[in-house]
This record gives C-alpha cells, structure tokens and sequence, in this order.
C-alpha cells in the first residue's frame, strides 16, 4: 500500500497508542504498516500497546515485538477495563509531543496518519480521523452515529461533525485530566477538557480483518448513558423540564375536571383518573432513574476506583512492574 503522506507534513516525534484487545492475528501486519510509516513522517516515534486483559496471546504477542522493537512499547493492563480505560493509560506513557490513538484490528490504515499530523500542524489540538464510509452493519453505524453525536454534544464542539477512535493530538493536552482516576473514562470527554481546536479528516477505513467486533448495542447504549451521566448535567436539566411541563399537565388536567363538572355535573371516571396517575407515575419514576444514574456514578468515584492497573510495562526490551502514572 502506498504511503499518502501530504507534502506539507513536517517531520515530528510521536506516540502512537493501540489498545489491544484479543488481536494476535493482526498485531505483526500493524506494526511492519507502522513501522514503514513512523519511519517516513517522524524523527522519533513509539508505539504503544496496551494489552487489556486479552484472553489469547495478544500479550505474548506484544512481549515478542516489545523485544524484536526498541521503540515498542508494551503494557499489561491486570484485567479488562475497557477501551477507553487502555488508551488513557497509553497516553500518560507516552513520551512525545504528538499522540496518536488508533485501533488494533487493521480498521485504521497507518498509511492515513500523515493526514491527521499534517491538519493538527495548521494549528488544531484535536484531528478526528472520520471514514469516507462506515465499515460496520447498518444498525451498528447507526448506533455510533447516534452515540457520537451525542457526545459531541456533550463537548459543545461544534467544529467537529463526527468523533472517531482514530484521532491525533498534542500529548501536553493530558494536563487538563492528570489528577483523573474515575473508573468511568471517555477519553474525548477529558480532550475537550483542556482544548475546543478540534478538527477532523476524511480517511479510508477498511473492513474489520480478524474477528468480530467488541462492541453490541448493549456496549453502546452503556456508554451513551456513560457519556450522558459522567461527563454532563443535560438528564438532570432534562429531569427538571419533565417535572416543569408535567406540572403544567397536572394543572390543565385539573382545570378541565373543575369546567367539566361546572358544565356536566359530573367528572371522569375511573378510566379517565387511572390514565392520568399512570401518567405521573412514569414521568416521577423516569425521573428518579436518572437521579439513580447520577447517585451510581457518584457512588463509583467515592469507592476511588483506579481507571486502570498496570501489571507489567516493557520499554526498550526491559520489563518492570511500574505503574504509569
């Protein structure tokens, strides 16, 4: 595959951050497509996997290449915490003032990180990389649309159209959450933290290689409320809203019993009375689900639940037990 590297792309340092999970098969071919890469762009480069708690051989995959590759990095994670989670260690590892965040199953082309490095060089913090189309099934695409969307929302971006996993930004963003260890992680979230440059390319995506994909629509329906709950009080002003305009539903409900009484004698029945408490009923307990939503994650970060735990890092064919911090 030929390298589409924009001629107007300087020469940087970079870290390069893959969270790795079940994907033995690919690793090889993503790292010989990243090194001739890396090799092109960038003065210095690392690559960074971390290993969230594979139930194959990805790590020993990982230890192989860590040895045969100075500048690979390879971090196991002591159970799976999620992708988000994986790539929030990966970059408090990273050493280099570019970070690139991508997948581990061959989805994202590393020929296609010149583009996202050369639009973060015309002054932007933040490069989405978006596919020109979507490679998954129809009701999968739509749920990331929908999740995506939502949690652009949330950032109150609005130069970005679309959110991706295949991004690029400057490392020294990583201040803005340094002191963050909630179990719950988004990593766009703790971006628009300390930056609104945001921006995106369109790439060349291809089909899933190996496997199937980790995430269902119980995942992306998690990670919605996640997005919604963790990182915003939209519910809680939605809530309010709902009990605002339920009230003024009560109040009319209640003058239409009074004018029909005047007028007829006589008021509904029990129909009519069963109706409306079911009504009430389910606007206060949709309410109260989302006071719950709030009281779990409130109830998560008061146990101080790590983000991650690190069990063993190899750089430059060493291996030790430190934690990133």
């Amino acid at each position: 595959m030929n390298l589409k590297s924009p001629s107007t792309t300087k020469r940087v340092s970079c870290s390069v951050v893959i969270p790795v999970y079940n994907s033995q098969a690919t690793l090889q071919p993503l790292i010989e497509r990243l090194e001739q890469t890396l090799s092109q762009i960038a003065e210095e480069h690392e690559v960074i996997l971390v290993n969230d708690g594979s139930q194959d051989q990805s790590w020993q995959m990982i230890e192989t290449l860590s040895r045969q590759h100075s500048w690979i990095v390879g971090i196991n994670l002591m159970r799976n915490y999620g992708q988000h989670n994986a790539l929030l260690c990966g970059v408090r590892a990273a050493r280099y003032p570019i970070c690139v965040t991508m997948d581990d199953d061959l989805q994202h082309p590393p020929e296609e990180i010149p583009k996202l490095i050369a639009k973060l060089q015309e002054g932007h913090d933040v490069v989405y990389g978006i596919p020109n189309k979507l490679p998954h099934s129809l009701w999968r695409n739509f749920f990331s649309y929908v999740t995506k969307r939502t949690l652009a929302f949330i950032m109150n971006v609005r130069t970005v159209k679309d959110i991706g996993s295949f991004r690029a930004f400057r490392t020294d963003l990583r201040k803005a959450f340094s002191r963050y260890q909630s179990p719950g992680v988004i990593l766009d979230a703790l971006l628009s933290w300390g930056t609104t440059r945001f921006s995106n390319v369109t790439i060349e995506a291809n089909p899933r290689e190996q496997g199937k994909s980790n995430y269902n629509f119980a995942k992306l329906a998690g990670q919605a409320l996640l997005i919604l709950t963790g990182f915003s009080t939209v519910p809680l002003r939605f809530a309010s809203w709902l009990g605002f305009f339920a009230t003024l539903f009560g109040i009319a409900i209640f003058l239409y019993v009074v004018i029909t009484y005047l007028a007829a004698g006589s008021i509904p029945g029990f129909p009519f009375l069963a109706s409306i408490i079911s009504i009430f009923s389910g606007t206060q307990l949709f309410a109260l689900g989302i006071f719950g939503e709030y009281l779990a994650r409130m109830f998560d970060r008061s146990m101080e639940h790590p983000a991650y735990i690190v069990e063993t890092v190899i750089r430059e064919g060493k291996s030790n037990r430190d934690d990133i911090k």
